[in-house]
């Protein structure tokens, strides 16, 4: 008996899961205020940073030196797991540190 059991329990779970796998979901594009401003490492930085979070994050964020981005980098690598290798983290922070630094 149980095992008739576990064996339709198994047959209405299989079309559930089939269904579930054929769903996605399509993220709308960012707002124009959040393009990312041209420069060096700048499509390295919109597509490292798009696997967390979008480009409005980059915008809205005080502008700051390089040693400030550098710790906004560092935190997102340390703190919210961003798979983020040491030449990709160098890279990241001088665009950011030029396109939205203090001087501009």
């Amino acid at each position: 008996m149980k095992a008739i059991i576990a064996c339709l329990v198994f047959m209405l779970a299989l079309p559930l899961a089939a269904a579930a796998a054929d769903k996605s979901i399509t993220l709308p594009a960012d707002n124009q205020h959040a393009r990312l401003e041209p420069g060096p490492h700048r499509d390295l930085t919109q597509t490292q940073c798009q696997v967390c979070h979008s480009t409005d994050y980059i915008v809205m964020q005080p502008r700051g030196d390089a040693k400030q981005w550098a710790g906004v980098v560092t935190k997102m690598i340390k703190v919210f797991g961003a798979p983020i290798n040491e030449a990709d983290a160098k890279a990241i922070t001088e665009y950011l540190a030029t396109a939205y630094g203090p001087a501009k």
